[in-house]
Protein backbone atom coordinates (compact mmCIF):
# COMPACT_ATOMS: atom_id res chain seq x y z
CA UNK A 1 0.00 0.00 0.00
CA UNK A 2 1.21 3.66 -0.78
CA UNK A 3 2.23 5.79 1.88
CA UNK A 4 -0.64 8.22 1.15
CA UNK A 5 -3.27 5.31 1.10
CA UNK A 6 -1.81 4.67 4.82
CA UNK A 7 -1.93 7.59 5.79
CA UNK A 8 -5.36 8.16 4.48
CA UNK A 9 -6.31 5.52 6.27
CA UNK A 10 -4.29 6.03 10.15
CA UNK A 11 -5.69 9.91 9.91
CA UNK A 12 -9.43 8.13 9.90
CA UNK A 13 -8.67 5.31 11.99
CA UNK A 14 -7.04 8.10 14.67
CA UNK A 15 -9.95 10.29 14.87
CA UNK A 16 -12.16 7.15 15.76
CA UNK A 17 -10.30 6.08 18.43
CA UNK A 18 -10.04 9.83 19.98
CA UNK A 19 -14.11 9.88 19.70
CA UNK A 20 -14.96 6.49 20.35
CA UNK A 21 -15.73 5.07 23.76
CA UNK A 22 -13.56 1.16 23.29
CA UNK A 23 -15.06 -1.53 24.77
CA UNK A 24 -13.07 -3.69 26.93
CA UNK A 25 -13.62 -7.09 27.84
CA UNK A 26 -14.37 -8.33 31.55
CA UNK A 27 -10.90 -8.69 33.33
CA UNK A 28 -9.11 -6.90 31.27
CA UNK A 29 -6.09 -6.29 33.51
CA UNK A 30 -5.51 -10.38 32.90
CA UNK A 31 -5.46 -10.34 28.99
CA UNK A 32 -2.79 -9.93 26.55
CA UNK A 33 -3.11 -7.23 24.10
CA UNK A 34 -1.56 -7.60 20.70
CA UNK A 35 -1.35 -4.66 17.76
CA UNK A 36 -0.96 -4.44 14.47
CA UNK A 37 0.31 -1.49 13.09
CA UNK A 38 0.02 0.35 9.94
CA UNK A 39 2.17 -0.71 7.24
CA UNK A 40 3.89 -3.19 9.64
CA UNK A 41 4.45 -7.19 8.72
CA UNK A 42 5.33 -8.03 13.10
CA UNK A 43 2.36 -8.02 15.06
CA UNK A 44 3.32 -6.07 18.42
CA UNK A 45 2.26 -8.39 21.36
CA UNK A 46 2.42 -9.49 24.93
CA UNK A 47 1.17 -6.07 26.29
CA UNK A 48 -1.30 -5.59 29.27
CA UNK A 49 -2.81 -3.02 30.51
CA UNK A 50 -3.84 -2.21 34.25
CA UNK A 51 -6.33 0.32 33.90
CA UNK A 52 -8.48 1.67 30.85
CA UNK A 53 -6.80 4.96 30.48
CA UNK A 54 -3.27 3.48 29.99
CA UNK A 55 -4.98 1.23 27.52
CA UNK A 56 -6.98 4.49 25.70
CA UNK A 57 -3.67 6.28 26.17
CA UNK A 58 -2.23 3.91 24.68
CA UNK A 59 -4.28 3.36 21.42
CA UNK A 60 -4.71 7.01 20.15
CA UNK A 61 -1.34 7.07 20.21
CA UNK A 62 -0.25 3.80 17.88
CA UNK A 63 -3.21 4.23 16.13
CA UNK A 64 -3.53 0.29 15.13
CA UNK A 65 -4.28 -0.94 11.60
CA UNK A 66 -6.09 -4.26 13.70
CA UNK A 67 -6.38 -4.18 17.70
CA UNK A 68 -6.41 -8.14 19.65
CA UNK A 69 -7.00 -9.38 23.02
CA UNK A 70 -6.49 -13.15 24.62
CA UNK A 71 -9.61 -15.32 25.14
CA UNK A 72 -7.20 -16.50 27.99
CA UNK A 73 -6.94 -14.89 31.70
CA UNK A 74 -3.14 -14.86 32.75
CA UNK A 75 -1.61 -14.62 35.76
CA UNK A 76 1.25 -12.03 34.37
CA UNK A 77 -0.50 -11.28 30.47
CA UNK A 78 2.32 -8.96 29.36
CA UNK A 79 5.03 -12.11 30.36
CA UNK A 80 7.39 -12.63 27.11
CA UNK A 81 6.16 -16.17 26.78
CA UNK A 82 3.02 -18.66 26.83
CA UNK A 83 4.92 -20.84 29.97
CA UNK A 84 5.78 -17.44 32.09
CA UNK A 85 2.31 -15.91 31.35
CA UNK A 86 0.56 -18.49 33.76
CA UNK A 87 -2.57 -19.81 32.45
CA UNK A 88 -5.67 -19.49 34.76
CA UNK A 89 -8.38 -20.27 32.00
CA UNK A 90 -10.04 -19.00 28.62
CA UNK A 91 -13.62 -18.21 27.05
CA UNK A 92 -14.67 -20.60 24.16
CA UNK A 93 -14.70 -18.76 21.27
CA UNK A 94 -16.38 -19.51 17.74
CA UNK A 95 -14.65 -17.78 15.14
CA UNK A 96 -17.12 -18.56 11.66
CA UNK A 97 -15.91 -16.62 8.91
CA UNK A 98 -16.72 -16.64 4.78
CA UNK A 99 -13.14 -17.59 3.55
CA UNK A 100 -14.35 -21.76 5.05
CA UNK A 101 -18.00 -21.58 3.86
CA UNK A 102 -18.65 -24.21 2.02
CA UNK A 103 -20.49 -22.98 -1.75
CA UNK A 104 -19.50 -19.89 -0.96
CA UNK A 105 -17.05 -19.33 -3.70
CA UNK A 106 -17.17 -16.97 -6.27
CA UNK A 107 -20.46 -15.05 -4.52
CA UNK A 108 -19.89 -11.28 -3.92
CA UNK A 109 -18.80 -9.73 -0.68
CA UNK A 110 -22.65 -9.27 0.25
CA UNK A 111 -24.26 -12.70 -0.41
CA UNK A 112 -20.79 -14.03 1.53
CA UNK A 113 -22.15 -12.00 4.47
CA UNK A 114 -25.75 -13.14 4.60
CA UNK A 115 -24.65 -16.69 3.89
CA UNK A 116 -21.98 -17.12 7.41
CA UNK A 117 -24.57 -14.80 9.03
CA UNK A 118 -27.16 -17.45 8.65
CA UNK A 119 -24.50 -19.97 9.61
CA UNK A 120 -24.03 -18.27 12.86
CA UNK A 121 -27.04 -17.89 13.66
CA UNK A 122 -27.82 -22.02 13.68
CA UNK A 123 -24.78 -21.85 15.83
CA UNK A 124 -26.22 -19.82 18.10
CA UNK A 125 -29.78 -20.90 18.38
CA UNK A 126 -29.46 -24.23 17.39
CA UNK A 127 -26.40 -25.65 19.00
CA UNK A 128 -25.26 -23.22 21.88
CA UNK A 129 -28.98 -22.66 23.18
CA UNK A 130 -30.60 -25.48 22.57
CA UNK A 131 -28.68 -28.01 22.25
CA UNK A 132 -25.60 -26.65 25.22
CA UNK A 133 -28.48 -25.09 27.06
CA UNK A 134 -25.85 -21.95 27.52
CA UNK A 135 -27.86 -18.90 28.78
CA UNK A 136 -28.72 -15.93 26.76
CA UNK A 137 -26.28 -13.99 28.68
CA UNK A 138 -23.47 -15.51 28.66
CA UNK A 139 -23.20 -15.51 25.19
CA UNK A 140 -21.48 -12.61 23.24
CA UNK A 141 -22.15 -11.89 19.56
CA UNK A 142 -20.16 -10.06 17.15
CA UNK A 143 -19.32 -9.08 13.67
CA UNK A 144 -15.61 -9.69 13.42
CA UNK A 145 -15.41 -6.40 10.82
CA UNK A 146 -14.09 -8.59 8.15
CA UNK A 147 -15.75 -11.49 6.66
CA UNK A 148 -17.41 -12.84 9.66
CA UNK A 149 -18.72 -13.52 13.57
CA UNK A 150 -17.58 -14.45 16.44
CA UNK A 151 -19.14 -15.97 20.00
CA UNK A 152 -17.67 -16.17 22.77
CA UNK A 153 -19.25 -17.71 25.99
CA UNK A 154 -18.20 -16.14 29.05
CA UNK A 155 -19.97 -18.70 31.34
CA UNK A 156 -17.29 -19.70 33.90
CA UNK A 157 -18.16 -23.75 33.38
CA UNK A 158 -15.95 -23.73 30.20
CA UNK A 159 -12.87 -21.42 31.23
CA UNK A 160 -11.12 -24.12 32.54
CA UNK A 161 -11.59 -26.97 29.44
CA UNK A 162 -8.87 -28.26 28.20
CA UNK A 163 -7.74 -28.05 24.63
CA UNK A 164 -9.27 -31.63 23.77
CA UNK A 165 -12.17 -31.25 25.45
CA UNK A 166 -13.20 -27.90 23.35
CA UNK A 167 -12.32 -30.07 20.12
CA UNK A 168 -15.26 -32.72 21.22
CA UNK A 169 -17.88 -29.56 21.29
CA UNK A 170 -16.44 -29.02 17.70
CA UNK A 171 -17.40 -32.66 16.72
CA UNK A 172 -20.57 -32.38 17.80
CA UNK A 173 -21.26 -28.93 16.29
CA UNK A 174 -19.93 -30.49 12.87
CA UNK A 175 -21.47 -33.94 12.70
CA UNK A 176 -18.21 -35.71 13.22
CA UNK A 177 -18.14 -39.59 14.03
CA UNK A 178 -21.95 -39.67 13.46
CA UNK A 179 -23.45 -43.11 11.76
CA UNK A 180 -26.42 -45.00 10.90
CA UNK A 181 -26.38 -46.82 14.49
CA UNK A 182 -26.20 -43.23 15.72
CA UNK A 183 -29.31 -41.64 13.70
CA UNK A 184 -31.53 -44.71 12.55
CA UNK A 185 -33.03 -47.38 14.80
CA UNK A 186 -34.29 -50.63 13.97
CA UNK A 187 -38.50 -50.88 13.84
CA UNK A 188 -39.44 -54.66 14.00
CA UNK A 189 -42.68 -54.80 10.94
CA UNK A 190 -42.28 -58.40 11.02
CA UNK A 191 -42.52 -61.09 13.33
CA UNK A 192 -42.12 -65.26 12.88
CA UNK A 193 -42.90 -67.83 15.40
CA UNK A 194 -39.96 -70.00 16.06
CA UNK A 195 -40.13 -72.75 18.31
CA UNK A 196 -43.09 -71.25 20.53
CA UNK A 197 -41.14 -67.70 20.24
CA UNK A 198 -42.28 -64.55 18.38
CA UNK A 199 -38.79 -63.29 16.74
CA UNK A 200 -38.57 -60.55 15.03
CA UNK A 201 -37.85 -61.28 11.24
CA UNK A 202 -38.30 -58.67 9.00
CA UNK A 203 -37.20 -54.67 10.46
CA UNK A 204 -36.98 -51.46 9.09
CA UNK A 205 -34.46 -48.86 10.19
CA UNK A 206 -36.59 -45.70 11.34
CA UNK A 207 -36.11 -42.30 10.34
CA UNK A 208 -35.62 -39.92 13.28
CA UNK A 209 -38.81 -37.70 14.01
CA UNK A 210 -37.98 -34.21 13.05
CA UNK A 211 -39.46 -33.06 16.79
CA UNK A 212 -36.45 -35.02 18.43
CA UNK A 213 -33.83 -32.98 20.32
CA UNK A 214 -30.59 -32.97 19.41
CA UNK A 215 -29.08 -34.19 16.04
CA UNK A 216 -31.85 -37.22 15.74
CA UNK A 217 -34.38 -34.84 15.07
CA UNK A 218 -31.81 -32.16 13.13
CA UNK A 219 -30.97 -35.45 11.00
CA UNK A 220 -35.08 -35.77 10.54
CA UNK A 221 -36.14 -32.70 9.46
CA UNK A 222 -32.77 -32.78 6.69
CA UNK A 223 -33.69 -35.44 5.48
CA UNK A 224 -37.74 -34.35 4.55
CA UNK A 225 -35.79 -31.65 3.20
CA UNK A 226 -33.74 -33.10 1.43
CA UNK A 227 -36.06 -35.69 -0.45
CA UNK A 228 -38.37 -32.55 -1.40
CA UNK A 229 -35.21 -31.06 -3.05
CA UNK A 230 -33.38 -34.08 -4.94
CA UNK A 231 -36.92 -35.08 -6.22
CA UNK A 232 -38.31 -31.55 -7.69
CA UNK A 233 -38.39 -31.67 -10.54
CA UNK A 234 -36.30 -28.75 -12.23
CA UNK A 235 -34.42 -29.41 -9.39
CA UNK A 236 -30.90 -27.55 -9.13
CA UNK A 237 -27.52 -30.31 -9.16
CA UNK A 238 -25.27 -27.31 -8.16
CA UNK A 239 -27.31 -25.81 -5.66
CA UNK A 240 -27.49 -29.89 -3.75
CA UNK A 241 -23.45 -29.89 -4.53
CA UNK A 242 -22.98 -27.52 -1.62
CA UNK A 243 -23.92 -30.16 0.82
CA UNK A 244 -20.76 -32.25 -0.11
CA UNK A 245 -22.74 -34.67 -2.95
CA UNK A 246 -21.53 -34.64 -6.46
CA UNK A 247 -23.44 -34.31 -9.90
CA UNK A 248 -22.81 -38.53 -10.39
CA UNK A 249 -24.21 -39.11 -6.81
CA UNK A 250 -27.18 -37.36 -7.09
CA UNK A 251 -27.64 -38.53 -10.63
CA UNK A 252 -27.83 -42.31 -9.63
CA UNK A 253 -29.97 -41.08 -6.65
CA UNK A 254 -33.06 -39.91 -8.50
CA UNK A 255 -32.42 -42.94 -10.64
CA UNK A 256 -32.85 -45.22 -7.61
CA UNK A 257 -34.91 -43.10 -5.72
CA UNK A 258 -38.41 -45.20 -7.48
CA UNK A 259 -41.74 -44.35 -6.13
CA UNK A 260 -42.41 -46.54 -3.68
CA UNK A 261 -39.02 -46.05 -2.01
CA UNK A 262 -40.22 -42.19 -1.82
CA UNK A 263 -43.52 -42.81 0.19
CA UNK A 264 -42.31 -45.46 2.15
CA UNK A 265 -39.51 -42.34 3.71
CA UNK A 266 -41.77 -39.58 3.64
CA UNK A 267 -44.77 -41.40 4.76
CA UNK A 268 -43.84 -44.80 6.52
CA UNK A 269 -40.92 -42.98 8.01
CA UNK A 270 -38.26 -45.80 7.42
CA UNK A 271 -35.49 -45.77 4.68
CA UNK A 272 -34.48 -49.56 4.45
CA UNK A 273 -33.72 -48.54 0.62
CA UNK A 274 -30.09 -49.51 -0.64
CA UNK A 275 -26.38 -49.57 1.48
CA UNK A 276 -26.53 -46.09 -0.96
CA UNK A 277 -29.24 -44.37 -0.80
CA UNK A 278 -28.30 -44.43 2.93
CA UNK A 279 -25.52 -43.23 2.79
CA UNK A 280 -26.65 -40.34 0.71
CA UNK A 281 -29.13 -39.02 3.16
CA UNK A 282 -26.82 -39.89 5.79
CA UNK A 283 -24.24 -37.74 4.48
CA UNK A 284 -26.41 -34.79 3.21
CA UNK A 285 -28.52 -34.32 6.16
CA UNK A 286 -25.60 -34.24 8.30
CA UNK A 287 -23.90 -31.84 5.97
CA UNK A 288 -27.09 -29.67 5.98
CA UNK A 289 -27.21 -29.57 9.32
CA UNK A 290 -23.81 -28.78 10.47
CA UNK A 291 -22.30 -25.94 10.62
CA UNK A 292 -20.09 -26.25 7.36
CA UNK A 293 -17.38 -22.91 8.23
CA UNK A 294 -15.84 -24.98 11.14
CA UNK A 295 -15.88 -28.18 9.42
CA UNK A 296 -12.23 -27.45 7.65
CA UNK A 297 -9.08 -27.42 9.81
CA UNK A 298 -8.79 -24.04 9.50
CA UNK A 299 -11.50 -23.65 11.54
CA UNK A 300 -11.28 -25.98 14.21
CA UNK A 301 -8.19 -24.25 16.00
CA UNK A 302 -10.08 -21.12 17.21
CA UNK A 303 -11.93 -22.89 18.89
CA UNK A 304 -9.87 -25.62 20.49
CA UNK A 305 -6.68 -22.77 21.33
CA UNK A 306 -6.81 -22.22 24.81
CA UNK A 307 -4.71 -19.07 24.26
CA UNK A 308 -6.29 -17.29 20.96
CA UNK A 309 -6.14 -13.87 20.62
CA UNK A 310 -9.25 -12.26 19.08
CA UNK A 311 -10.60 -9.19 17.41
CA UNK A 312 -11.18 -6.12 20.42
CA UNK A 313 -14.50 -5.72 20.35
CA UNK A 314 -15.75 -2.02 18.89
CA UNK A 315 -11.99 -1.73 17.47
CA UNK A 316 -11.11 -1.21 13.53
CA UNK A 317 -10.94 -3.66 11.17
CA UNK A 318 -7.80 -2.65 9.26
CA UNK A 319 -9.01 -4.32 6.24
CA UNK A 320 -12.52 -2.93 5.66
CA UNK A 321 -12.50 0.02 8.18
CA UNK A 322 -15.29 -1.86 9.64
CA UNK A 323 -16.16 -1.74 13.51
CA UNK A 324 -16.28 -5.37 15.07
CA UNK A 325 -20.15 -4.67 17.04
CA UNK A 326 -21.55 -6.23 19.69
CA UNK A 327 -24.76 -7.71 18.35
CA UNK A 328 -27.71 -8.42 20.84
CA UNK A 329 -29.04 -12.25 19.90
CA UNK A 330 -32.38 -10.62 19.60
CA UNK A 331 -30.85 -8.32 17.05
CA UNK A 332 -29.01 -10.61 15.31
CA UNK A 333 -31.63 -11.30 12.27
CA UNK A 334 -32.16 -7.53 11.15
CA UNK A 335 -28.02 -6.92 11.44
CA UNK A 336 -26.41 -5.72 8.36
CA UNK A 337 -23.01 -5.52 8.35
CA UNK A 338 -22.69 -2.76 5.42
CA UNK A 339 -25.26 -0.62 7.24
CA UNK A 340 -24.85 -1.14 11.22
CA UNK A 341 -20.36 -1.71 11.29
CA UNK A 342 -19.96 1.61 9.46
CA UNK A 343 -18.67 4.48 11.63
CA UNK A 344 -17.24 7.16 8.91
CA UNK A 345 -18.90 9.98 7.03
CA UNK A 346 -20.35 10.47 3.95
CA UNK A 347 -17.96 13.32 3.30
CA UNK A 348 -16.80 12.78 -0.64
CA UNK A 349 -13.16 11.78 -1.33
CA UNK A 350 -11.71 11.38 -4.49
CA UNK A 351 -9.95 7.81 -4.56
CA UNK A 352 -8.38 5.58 -7.68
CA UNK A 353 -10.60 2.55 -8.22
CA UNK A 354 -8.58 -0.18 -9.81
CA UNK A 355 -11.00 -2.10 -10.88
CA UNK A 356 -15.36 -2.02 -11.93
CA UNK A 357 -17.28 -2.84 -8.78
CA UNK A 358 -20.77 -3.25 -7.55
CA UNK A 359 -21.63 -2.81 -3.86
CA UNK A 360 -24.41 -1.78 -1.73
CA UNK A 361 -23.10 0.36 1.31
CA UNK A 362 -25.58 2.01 3.93
CA UNK A 363 -28.70 0.92 1.97
CA UNK A 364 -27.22 2.68 -1.77
CA UNK A 365 -25.78 0.85 -4.36
CA UNK A 366 -22.80 1.94 -6.04
CA UNK A 367 -21.35 1.06 -9.54
CA UNK A 368 -17.81 1.99 -9.80
CA UNK A 369 -15.90 2.19 -12.66
CA UNK A 370 -12.39 2.05 -13.10
CA UNK A 371 -10.54 5.02 -12.63
CA UNK A 372 -10.50 8.36 -10.47
CA UNK A 373 -13.91 8.88 -8.57
CA UNK A 374 -15.83 10.69 -5.58
CA UNK A 375 -17.36 8.41 -2.93
CA UNK A 376 -18.24 8.70 0.59
CA UNK A 377 -15.71 8.58 3.10
CA UNK A 378 -16.72 5.27 4.18
CA UNK A 379 -16.28 3.61 1.15
CA UNK A 380 -13.24 5.16 -0.15
CA UNK A 381 -11.89 3.82 3.58
CA UNK A 382 -13.30 0.10 2.57
CA UNK A 383 -11.69 0.25 -0.79
CA UNK A 384 -8.54 1.40 0.08
CA UNK A 385 -8.11 -0.68 2.82
CA UNK A 386 -8.99 -3.42 0.67
CA UNK A 387 -6.37 -2.17 -1.93
CA UNK A 388 -9.05 -1.40 -4.68
CA UNK A 389 -8.16 2.19 -4.55
CA UNK A 390 -5.89 4.60 -4.20
CA UNK A 391 -5.88 8.09 -2.79
CA UNK A 392 -5.49 10.79 -4.97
Amino acid sequence: MEDNSILFLKKRFARYYRNEKIELPERFGKREFAFMPFGAKMMRRHLAFSKRSSFISFIQRMTPAHAYYSSAFYQKPDAPTMDEKEWMGAELIFDLDLDHLKGAEGISYEEGLKLVKEEFRKLVEEFLLDDFGFSKNKLLLYFSGGRGYHCHVVDPKVFKLSSSERREIVDYITGADLDEETLFRKRVVEKTKVKGRMLPSVSRLEIPRPSEPGWRGRVGRGLIALLKEVTSEGNNIEHLKRYGINRKDIERLKKELTKERMLRIAEDGVIDQSPFIRRFFLKAAIQKAAISSMAGETDEPVTCDIKRLIRLPSSLHGKTGFKVCRIKIDELEGFEPLRDAIVFSDEKVEVDVAAPLKIRMMEESFNLRKGKQRVPEYLAVFLVARRMAKVI
